[in-house]
C-alpha cells in the first residue's frame, strides 16, 4: 500500500506562483511514477505532469509546459509542482497520483494507469 497527501494550495492572483508537494508514504519503494493532474469545477479531470522515479523522466500537458516544473526529492519520498506564471484557468484542485506500473505507466497522462490517488489540494487564480 501507498499512500500519497497532496499540500501547498491556495489563493494567488494571476501571475503569481505556488508550490504543491506530493509526499508518498508507506511501499514506496514500489512506486514507478508520480503524476499530477487536476480537476475544474464542471469539467473532466486532466492530466499536467509526470515524473518516472526510475530514470527522471518528465513529462508535462501542453497546457502547462515552460509555467510549471516537476521535481523530486527522493530522501523525502516527495514530488513537487512548482507552478510559475498562474492563470485563472490553472484553478482546479490538484490530485497526485502513484503508479506501481513496473517501469512506469505506458501512458503517463491515463488517470487509470495510477493506483493511489491523495485527496487532492485546492488551487484557485483570481484577482
Amino acid at each position: 500500500q501507498v499512500q500519497v497527501v497532496e499540500s501547498g494550495g491556495g489563493l494567488v492572483q494571476p501571475g503569481e506562483s505556488l508550490r504543491l508537494s506530493c509526499a508518498a508514504s508507506g511501499s514506496t519503494w514500489n512506486v514507478w511514477a508520480i503524476g499530477w493532474f487536476r480537476q475544474a469545477p464542471g469539467k473532466e479531470r486532466e492530466e499536467v505532469s509526470c515524473i518516472i522515479t526510475s530514470d527522471g523522466s518528465i513529462y508535462y500537458a501542453d497546457s502547462v509546459k515552460g509555467r510549471f516544473t516537476i521535481s523530486r526529492d527522493n530522501a523525502k519520498d516527495t514530488v513537487y509542482l512548482q507552478m510559475n506564471s498562474l492563470k485563472p484557468e490553472d484553478t482546479a484542485i490538484y490530485y497526485c497520483a502513484a503508479s506501481v506500473i513496473v517501469g512506469g505507466p505506458l501512458k503517463w497522462y491515463a488517470a487509470d494507469e495510477y493506483d493511489y490517488w491523495g485527496q487532492g489540494t485546492q488551487v484557485t487564480v483570481s484577482s
